[in-house]
């Protein structure tokens, strides 16, 4: 690139670096890093090997099962470890679907790639959200029917924040199951939560009545590509790794002892602190949107009033959001025009889609996500920015 090119001289002019993506990823604790650090070298051993080497990882990895364990309310027994939310995911939507093939599964319109593409491959229902992106419970019954078996509604929405309404939804469930059985019906009803980006909220799984739960380390400042599924125990899965039989025989393939006790240091820290972070970053999210609300009328914010702190998803009506994402890149903001997961899409996104917003109101949208490192510097920035950019 030309040294005197306008990308040069703004990259070399001193800029403030802010990361707000971080709904995305989050960087790896110093804390999670030093816990992990022994099984990369010395600590190497297969926790399934026999001898005392190999018994130690093993001690180490049900160490971390049971931390996790603790976290979830739940028992050892019903953490399945695996490779990050969309395996976790995966396991879950197949795991039911291929016991039951002539069953159905109901999903929310606003869930992740990894639970919509996984229920594609049986019969299965969309349950509508509202413009605020949040699922209404009472509608939900009339997508359930006697050969439901799996129901999955996210947690937490990863684009927009929107909070579903899970307790609620896991008390009509288990209603419905109750009427089936006094039918003698007995096909099982079971309710699945992707909690990946939920990490500020109370994920005991006892709380919300779930049956299945999705976690992932990379959102909450663990490594990447490690994941947990919360099996409810006496629910039974058809696995979807096949192999040696590790993880209850639910998922095969030696195990990540480095990964496991990453992700659970890092739940045992966001834990700790969750209280005081909400608080905190409730705070930011507020200062930031109000600021917006002054930079330009036509800025609406997305996903209602019930969202996590962490997410603020803005529509800027007559902006292209390609393009004022990477000017503000240029200028040292980094955010998102959607999920990581499906950025390289030309197609708008079906969450956004699915909340009512037309093709060019989903083009002109970006998300900010805000994390452990973001200050009240970090907002009155971006804000500078935006101002600057929308004046043109």
């Amino acid at each position: 690139m030309p040294k005197n090119s306008r990308y040069t001289k703004i990259v070399m002019s001193k800029i403030k670096s802010v990361y707000c993506d971080y709904a995305a990823a989050t960087p790896l604790s110093e804390q999670v890093l030093k816990a992990m650090q022994p099984f990369f070298g010395e600590q190497f051993y297969n926790p399934s090997a026999i001898y005392l080497a190999g018994k130690a990882a093993r001690q180490s990895l049900e160490s971390a099962r049971s931390i996790i364990a603790k976290q979830l309310g739940a028992r050892p027994s019903e953490i399945i470890f695996t490779a990050g939310g969309s395996e976790a995911n995966n396991l879950a939507v197949h795991g039911v679907m291929r016991q039951y093939p002539d069953a159905n599964c109901v999903i929310s319109a606003v869930e992740h790639d990894s639970v919509i593409k996984p229920a594609q491959n049986y019969h299965h229902k969309i349950a509508k959200v509202g413009f605020d992106g949040s699922l209404n419970p009472a509608s939900l019954t009339k997508q359930i029917d006697s050969k439901t078996v799996l129901v999955s509604v996210m947690l937490v929405n990863n684009e927009l924040g929107t909070i579903q309404k899970i307790r609620e939804i896991a008390q009509i469930i288990q209603h419905i199951g109750e009427e089936r059985l006094k039918k003698g019906n007995n096909l099982p009803l079971i309710l699945h939560s992707d909690a990946c980006q939920a990490a500020y909220l109370d994920i005991a799984v006892h709380r919300l009545g779930v049956d299945l739960l999705t976690l992932n380390g990379g959102k909450i400042y663990g490594p990447k590509q490690s994941g947990v599924l919360y099996v409810r125990a006496g629910l039974k899965l058809t696995p979807v790794i096949d192999g040696g039989g590790q993880e209850f025989g639910l998922r095969s393939g030696t195990e990540n002892v480095a990964q496991a006790v990453g992700l659970a240091k890092a739940l045992q820290l966001v834990a700790e602190r969750r209280t005081s972070e909400q608080v905190r970053l409730k705070s930011l999210q507020k200062r930031f949107e109000d600021g917006l609300k002054k930079l330009k009328p036509k800025i609406y914010i997305n996903g209602g009033k019930n969202r996590s702190p962490h997410i603020s998803h803005i529509t800027i009506l007559g902006v292209d959001n390609e393009r004022l994402m990477m000017e503000l890149d240029e200028r040292g903001v980094q955010c998102a025009v959607g999920s990581a997961c499906s950025a390289s899409s030309q197609e708008p996104s079906h969450v956004l889609s699915a909340i009512g917003l037309s093709d060019k109101e989903a083009q002109s949208s970006l998300r900010f996500s805000f994390g452990q490192q973001t200050t009240i510097d970090d907002i009155v920035y971006i804000l500078g920015q935006l101002k600057i950019l929308l004046r043109r």
